[in-house]
């Protein structure tokens, strides 16, 4: 038959039976056809959770299909040895078979003695690494061959297989940057080009390299990769994004699409993949309510079938970025129940870090605090790394003030002393200095002394206050040393852009529960936010703002 013909007839037929008859119906087939046979085999056979049906290697034409490529590897074509190869490692053939081995060992003959097209350089590649534990000798020989040609001549796929094997390469400790600068150089030049495959391939390849300086290579492959968000496979997105967070990339477009695409797939995506995304937004801090909103259904929907790990990186953010769904009395109805069922089977800092996100939105886990602020429970956190490190340990203070404080009712365990601390460490809130030093200056320019303010003030309750101004009984302004006849106490909350979410107005979760604890410690709380000052560009202009905000009615001094 007309090859094609063959491959035409071969294309239209979607099960293996009916390929196995059409095979059976031919007298006489070439060598690229018959591997082109075991291509469309392994194509209906192979799903993402691997072979199909194993009885398909035991039947008659498939095996006689392999006895001939066994006994005639040495008389193929190179299309048609490595096509076979490749079909034959998809289809998770025993690697040290004779049909493997003797394929494998005819290819390497063919590399060494320079036979090989770039296409099949490739294939053969690609063949090596999906069998794992590949010769780095064998895939460098690849790598040199592949270099005879002018390299700003590769073709996007023969780019992506040198980055491929670079990877293994360097794994092994061999450095290969003269090669990867100039890789990146023309790789700059075809992103264009680049299929949703190829420009995650080439993206974790960069993460992997540590390609840091490859700066114009990364931001053009992100921009690109922004209109393939919606044709990523599960795993290319997951590299898409562990790209963005290990090179800081953070594009308001990229979001965009995610919002876009993500509520449209959420009921097909991997929960791996959906735990990613929520990483990721946690991470760039981005509160992306139609991204959220999704994951609380599906999470209503589907959270018995996650995790432990997935039904934590589903939730936390929604704490940590301090954000309550339409959803949300579902979503944590739901949450205790999965807890119920499975609270034995979290990791001890895995569980903290759930429960402690949840009282970040006033989601306060009663049933749970007993087990929490056990002895055991104790012991099992200080057993396993980062063992009760200074922010586990405020973690567990600020659990332990949010009942006290929030939930007078509990009367579970209480947190002993020993594991509390004094102060709590906030890296996203802590102070805009810019922001800070412009306030401090109009308050000085308001109250006219410096006595009458204190920066940074350590509270006898784990909180420290940014400014502090204490008032007597009439409401005049005290000296901030003064410890007598306070009446009042305001604090002023001096919150820069690191205090709420990336474009957004939305406080941080840690930010939010401090300014309540503080208010049910007995503090006025005053929030001074950079969007209400950040145009305010004299000391006069910011001395009035001050004014209204602190004292919207009048103030005095106590001599």
């Amino acid at each position: 038959m007309d090859e094609q013909l063959f491959f035409k007839k071969l294309n239209n037929l979607c099960t293996s039976k009916d390929i196995f008859y059409f095979l059976s119906s031919l007298e006489v087939m070439s060598d690229t056809m018959a591997a082109g046979a075991l291509q469309r085999i392994s194509e209906v056979e192979v799903d993402d959770n691997g072979l199909k049906n194993p009885a398909v290697l035991e039947n008659e034409v498939f095996r006689a299909l392999c006895f001939q490529f066994e006994c005639a590897s040495s008389r193929l074509s190179n299309t048609g040895l490595l096509n076979a190869l490749q079909a034959l490692i998809k289809l998770r053939v025993d690697p040290q078979s004779t049909l493997m081995t003797s394929l494998l060992s005819e290819s390497e003959k063919r590399l060494s003695r320079a036979q090989l097209t770039a296409e099949n350089l490739c294939s053969l590649g690609d063949s090596l690494l999906e069998l794992g534990r590949p010769s780095c000798a064998t895939l460098e020989q690849i790598v040199d061959h592949m270099q005879e040609r002018n390299i700003e001549r590769w073709s996007p796929r023969e780019i992506v297989m040198v980055y491929k094997i670079l990877q293994v390469t360097a794994r092994e400790g061999k450095q290969c940057q003269n090669l990867l600068n100039r890789l990146n150089s023309v790789t700059f030049h075809t992103v264009s080009q680049l299929s949703p495959n190829f420009t995650s391939v080439i993206l974790n390849s960069l993460v992997v390299l540590h390609q840091t300086r490859a700066v114009f290579l990364v931001t053009a492959l992100c921009k690109h990769s922004v209109k393939h968000v919606p044709y990523f496979t599960d795993h290319e997105l997951v590299n898409v994004l562990e790209a963005f967070l290990y090179f800081g990339q953070n594009l308001q477009i990229f979001t965009e699409a995610l919002e876009r695409h993500v509520p449209r797939s959420i009921l097909t995506m991997h929960p791996q993949t959906v735990s990613k995304v929520m990483h990721y937004c946690c991470k760039k801090m981005i509160l992306s309510k139609p991204i959220f909103d999704a994951v609380a259904e599906d999470f209503i929907c589907n959270a018995d079938r996650l995790s432990t790990d997935q039904i934590a990186a589903y939730i936390i953010p929604f704490g940590t970025l301090n954000y309550l769904p339409p959803s949300a009395s579902s979503l944590f109805r739901k949450l205790e129940a999965v807890l119920h069922t499975c609270l034995r089977h979290f990791q001890p800092h895995t569980l903290l870090n759930l429960l402690h996100s949840c009282v970040l939105i006033q989601r306060y886990p009663i049933n749970f605090l007993p087990k929490i602020f056990s002895p055991y429970f104790l012991q099992k956190l200080q057993a396993q790394p980062p063992g009760l490190n200074r922010v586990v340990m405020s973690q567990l203070t600020q659990l332990f003030l949010s009942v006290t404080l929030e939930c007078p009712f509990y009367q579970g365990p209480k947190l002993l002393s020993k594991y509390q601390v004094k102060a709590c460490p906030m890296p996203h809130s802590s102070l805009d200095v810019h922001l800070f030093r412009k306030v401090k200056t109009a308050l000085l320019y308001l109250l006219k002394k410096r006595i009458y303010f204190a920066s940074e003030v350590s509270t006898r309750y784990f909180y420290i206050v940014d400014i502090e101004i204490k008032l007597d009984e009439e409401g005049l302004v005290l000296p901030a040393a003064q410890v007598e006849e306070v009446h009042r106490r305001i604090a002023l909350c001096v919150d820069g852009r690191n205090r709420f979410c990336t474009h957004s107005h939305n406080l941080l979760g840690e930010e939010a529960i401090k300014q309540r604890h503080l208010q049910l410690l007995g503090y006025e709380v005053v929030q001074i936010p950079f969007f209400e000052i950040e145009n305010l560009h004299n000391t006069r202009k910011m001395a009035d703002y001050l004014h209204k905000k602190i004292f919207p009615c009048t103030y005095g001094f106590s001599c």
